[in-house]
């Protein structure tokens, strides 16, 4: 067994490359649905403030590259990094046939995302297994790192940095993707999952229990049903809402520690829509950086996935 070449199979959402790509990749997010005309305006006209598309596939890319450049250091030769992504090409499912055709028995499974959820990471992590069995390999998956010691030290190292030039009363706000509340529900362990690395950035930069943080969720889907909540421009209208004058300043800052790589939720939804809410306010505003290829954070998931699978 120490000498079988593995192939680790990185997950992430996928995003369209081009503008011709939003109208399938938007269709394969609604499960083959095809989105209202109104619909598919408003993303792309989020797409179009960014640019006209999004860095989220560049990102990825050098997410992949800087793991297997960790792998290599670490075991030259063994490892063997391939995308699967959920909503674009290279789906998983083709990924793991690619890995099937080169002869590989045993594959890891990591998503770039930290927070356990059967609704995110359980899916990713059942999809590879679904495509890998008839395959006959099997796939060690990694379910979460949301305290893996080298991300919470990347995120309270810039979140310190950050609070250092906003006024000193600053709420910090750590947010992740919302889901929809019936998934919460059922017990799922995904709030508890954000909770723990928010605790433990605030231990590691010193912030008062819940006196200078809070939990927040953004980016919820545009659909009837319940998300989970607070939505992050409620509580930002919220703090606006109390008392503000110029001889006392009051900020956020915005620590998205459920997104690993800039892209469209982070670009827009904070940076644009969420800033502009808080200067509504008066509000100063300001978001901590995503980790996006750092290659100490990089290096503690190749530790990981060389983990798994012994």
């Amino acid at each position: 067994m120490g000498s079988e070449r593995i192939a680790v199979l990185l997950m992430a959402y996928g995003t369209p490359r081009t503008r011709d790509e939003i109208l399938p990749y938007y269709t394969d997010i609604r499960r083959g649905r095809p989105p209202t005309p109104e619909a598919l305006a408003d993303l792309t006209a989020r797409y179009d403030a960014l640019g006209g598309t999004s860095p989220l596939a560049a990102h990825t890319e050098a997410q992949r590259d800087a793991l297997q450049a960790a792998l290599d250091a670490a075991a030259p030769g063994r490892y063997v990094v391939s995308l699967g992504l959920k909503h674009a090409e290279p789906k998983v499912e083709a990924a793991v046939d690619a890995i099937a055709v080169q002869g590989f028995r045993t594959i890891v499974g990591l998503v770039l995302a930290p927070h356990y959820s059967a609704f995110s990471v359980g899916q990713y992590l059942d999809r590879a297994r679904a495509a890998a069995e008839p395959h006959g390999i099997t796939v060690h998956g990694i379910e979460s790192w949301a305290t893996e010691p080298a991300y919470v030290t990347f995120v309270a190292d810039d979140l310190r940095a950050r609070l250092a030039e906003l006024p000193a009363d600053t709420k910090v706000l750590f947010t992740a993707h919302s889901l929809p509340q019936r998934i919460i529900d059922t017990g799922d362990p995904y709030p508890q999952e954000l909770r723990a690395t928010a605790e433990a950035v605030a231990a590691q930069v010193g912030l008062s229990q819940w006196n200078r943080w809070a939990i927040a969720w953004q980016s919820a889907g545009r659909t009837p049903e319940p998300w989970l909540g607070p939505d992050i421009l409620q509580v930002i209208d919220d703090l606006g809402g109390a008392e503000n004058d110029a001889e006392h300043e009051r900020g956020v800052l915005v620590s998205a520690v459920g997104f690993v790589s800039d892209h469209l939720e982070v670009l827009y939804d904070l940076d644009i829509e969420a800033a502009a809410r808080a200067r509504s306010h008066g509000l100063a505003f300001a978001r901590t950086k995503c980790m996006n290829d750092d290659a100490t954070v990089m290096a503690a998931l190749a530790a990981r996935v060389i983990a798994a699978h012994g």
